[in-house]
């Protein structure tokens, strides 16, 4: 009897140590399965990830560009010096002074009339 006293204790262990490895199993299986999703979507956040920074890359070469030929365009512009330079002339010239092409005729033709009544 002792001896089928302990062969049923083994047995029972048996039992106990394959329903522990069965859940263990189980457990395994989710957590492959979680950690396969979890490898997906970290490996799409990644592409997302890489897809931004080309696009962010290409904006970034884009802004240099127009930031250079900006630049560029900055420099044909004129100086500080260069436009003193033409305030002076345009006071000296003063062109608010000048007369307009009608106003040139007209004047014309008012001198030219008291010297055809002179004859």
């Amino acid at each position: 009897m002792p001896e089928m006293n302990s062969e049923t204790e083994f047995i029972g262990r048996l039992r106990i140590n394959e329903a522990r490895i069965a859940g263990l199993r189980e457990r395994l299986i989710v957590t492959d399965n979680n950690m396969i999703e979890e490898f997906r979507r970290v490996s799409e956040q990644m592409q997302d990830l890489n897809s931004e920074l080309r696009q962010v890359r290409n904006e970034m070469f884009k802004t240099r560009e127009t930031l250079k030929e900006v630049v560029k365009e900055m420099g044909s512009f004129a100086s500080s010096q260069e436009l003193k330079v033409l305030e002076r002339y345009i006071n000296t010239w003063n062109p608010l002074n000048f007369m307009t092409e009608k106003e040139v005729l007209s004047l014309i033709k008012e001198n030219a009339r008291p010297s055809n009544k002179d004859k």
